[in-house]
């Protein structure tokens, strides 16, 4: 029988509704029912994409035994750390205090009935191996702990809620920031850079979108080149790496190997809507033609294959595709050199072989080839590789697709609107900005509701009350949305945001200093309240949401958003100094409190304004916003309603830093000057 996880809208606690473990979504249902019958909670937290989720449920929570044990010595709870990262937060942290080694998924926990953790651990298998517990074996050993130790485990309750307190940050003293922090975080990441490889740290490696971004970001506001060879370095290498897909494009979660080579083959929005943006950064800077392929790849997968179809009045952005296909990792992606033989001509094979390490060993498990660059092609080898690439993608297309997990996540698609967004701008597509406003504007219909954001949908319903990330996430991206098309009705959901922002998220108590807390004011009681300043898989809100609010505040000449980023930026600015390298988006937001960004506004016929804005945006200038307002607009903030051109002018260009303005220019060489000089 189907248990109560079948009403439930993400893919992966459906996939766990036919187990036969009484499985209940986390809420206060199951919560009174374990206080009720003074039973442990077995919390199991993963993702639809997560290779080794999958493995414990087939091993465990399939097996009629298994099921058997957990019903009858616990409430069980399955969460999708996607759609609450609220709870997976809080208890990745736990599991690090009790267990002193790093979490990750599946997250398995046993918690009391008030939520408080008194074990846990990631993986189990059902017997034992890898030098691990059975799952099986473990499970009436935990319950009876429970039931016979609580004295010690109240004991130890205590001292983890105490921990969890303390892990709240502390507001540095009062003084001025200081950019010393800017150089001393480029450094720590050129002590751990692999110069050879690309990277930063060793195997298993992951793309660090908002750590490469800054070094870029480094070289062209302090001309430090050693910005430039981290983030070209690496960029180059993971785009010639089996991380990215070199028939459908788009870039796996992490690379299990130094060189690139072998992914773990999931792969998420989240991670290829930074890098899209990013690539198209370092476009700019390198003019590298590697880096445009990867761009036009990787958009036009999202809108191919992660995109939900507008016309069925939707358009927003789906999570992520699974690692596995037939319980297999990766199946879906490799091949054997006699399979891709029988599909190409022998002139097309000649290229596409050598070019893709077909002619090498096997990479994958001694008997397969995952596709990465190997040699680069001969001369001409362009024209013959295409129809090549394009026969295999067609014949892999008819393979057993991997999962997609297809909930929408209002932060995610965030992450990936100011990805196209961005490559829009770069590169003039306007495909890419469609799908961004596209996106934007299912959020905006389905997702906000009485100025209210939610955090997930799928089929229909959209649910969860939304978190730091959503917010911030979102007012970041239509502040990139408005560089590349102005509309009047994303600067007022722009401020919408903001003002919730500030409302609903921050710590407005003296002695707590400020910043944002991760969860509304008005959610779920939980054991802990988190406000984040590290970035992760994924930045920090706290940084994000001070780097959104000074811009917007710039913008529209509104200082309470500039206050509330500085006090932000103030509450983490201890932990900065100690470990730079942990804060780039707070970094970045701190680097524009202390030189505000430039902003031309562009007035003026909607054609010529945007012929300027096209000409502006054509070199890299992470400092500088450029917004072409043209001359119908009406009802806009007096810090945007600039004076129209004169009859003999098309265009008057302000620019503006701070609170002051120079004078408006009709000359866009003038204009080009001006912000090459500064």
């Amino acid at each position: 029988m189907p248990n109560r996880l079948t009403l439930e809208t993400s893919p992966y606690l459906q996939q766990h509704a036919g187990n036969p473990v009484d499985w209940y979504p986390w809420g206060e249902e199951a919560l009174k029912l374990a206080r009720e019958q003074d039973k442990p909670i077995l919390l199991s937290v993963g993702y639809s994409a997560c290779h080794w989720c999958h493995v414990m449920a087939h091993e465990s929570f399939e097996d009629a035994a298994v099921a058997a044990e957990m019903n009858r010595l616990y409430v069980n709870i399955k969460v999708d750390r996607e759609e609450r990262p609220d709870i997976d937060q809080i208890y990745q942290t736990a599991h690090h205090m009790l267990t002193r080694r790093n979490g990750g998924w599946p997250l398995t926990m046993f918690l009391m009935p008030d939520g408080t953790p008194f074990f846990g651990g990631t993986y189990f298998p059902k017997a034992p191996r890898y030098n691990m517990p059975g799952f099986l074996d473990l499970l009436p050993r935990i319950a009876q702990a429970y039931h016979a130790q609580r004295t010690e485990i109240n004991k130890q309750n205590q001292s983890l809620i105490a921990a969890l307190a303390d892990t709240a940050p502390k507001v540095a003293e009062a003084g001025a920031f200081s950019r010393a922090v800017l150089d001393k975080a480029l450094a720590e990441y050129a002590q751990v850079f692999d110069r050879e490889h690309g990277g930063i740290g060793h195997a298993p490696k992951f793309p660090h979108p908002y750590e490469l971004a800054f070094c870029l970001r480094r070289h062209s506001l302090d001309a430090d080149p050693t910005g430039l060879d981290i983030a070209h370095v690496t960029l180059t290498h993971m785009a010639e790496g089996g991380i990215y897909d070199h028939l459908g494009g788009g870039f796996a979660r992490y690379s299990v190997d130094e060189t690139w080579t072998i992914p773990h083959f999931e792969k998420m929005l989240y991670d290829n809507g930074p890098l899209l943006a990013l690539y198209s950064d370092a476009w700019l800077v390198t003019q590298s033609p590697r880096y445009k392929a990867v761009c036009a790849e990787t958009a036009t997968w999202v809108m191919r294959e992660m995109q939900s179809p507008v016309h069925a009045n939707e358009g927003g952005y789906f999570s992520s595709f699974d690692a596995d296909s037939e319980h297999v990792e990766g199946r879906f992606y490799v091949w054997t050199p006699e399979e891709v033989k029988a599909l190409l001509t022998p002139e097309e094979y000649a290229v596409l072989a050598p070019h893709y390490g077909l002619a090498a060993a096997p990479n994958f498990e001694n008997e397969h080839w995952h596709l990465r660059v190997n040699q680069p092609l001969p001369p001409g080898g362009d024209a013959i590789l295409a129809p090549a690439r394009a026969k295999l993608l067609a014949h892999r297309n008819q393979r057993v697709w991997p999962g997609r997990d297809d909930k929408i996540l209002t932060s995610w698609n965030a992450l990936m609107i100011k990805g196209m967004a961005r490559a829009a701008r770069v590169f003039d597509g306007p495909a890419w900005l469609a799908s961004a406003q596209n996106a934007l504007d299912f959020i905006r219909c389905t997702l906000w509701r009485d100025q209210r954001l939610l955090a997930t949908y799928k089929d229909g319903k959209a649910h969860l009350n939304a978190y730091l990330d959503d917010y911030a996430f979102l007012l970041d991206a239509l502040l990139e949305l408005m560089q590349t098309e102005f509309r009047a009705d994303d600067l007022a959901f722009a401020q919408a945001l903001a003002e919730r922002l500030l409302d609903q998220f921050e710590d407005k108590a003296d002695h707590h200093g400020g910043g944002f807390f991760f969860t509304s004011h008005d959610h779920e009681k939980l054991i802990h309240r988190n406000k984040p300043g590290f970035d992760n898989a994924t930045p920090s809100g706290n940084g994000i949401a001070a780097f959104a609010l000074q811009r917007l505040g710039h913008l529209i000449g509104e200082p309470r958003y500039l206050d509330a980023a500085e006090r932000a930026i103030r509450l983490f600015y201890g932990a900065m100094q100690r470990q730079p390298s942990a804060f780039v988006s707070l970094l970045t937001a701190m680097e524009e409190a202390l030189t505000p960004p430039r902003i031309v506004f562009l007035r003026g016929e909607a054609a010529a304004t945007r012929q300027w804005q096209r000409a502006l945006q054509a070199r890299y200038r992470p400092d500088t916003l450029v917004l072409a307002l043209p001359a119908d607009l009406q009802g806009l903030p007096p810090a945007l309603d600039k004076p129209l051109p004169s009859e003999n002018a098309a265009v008057n260009a302000y620019v503006c830093q701070g609170v002051s303005c120079l004078p408006p220019q009709s000359d866009l060489g003038t204009i080009e000057r001006l912000l090459a000089e500064a």
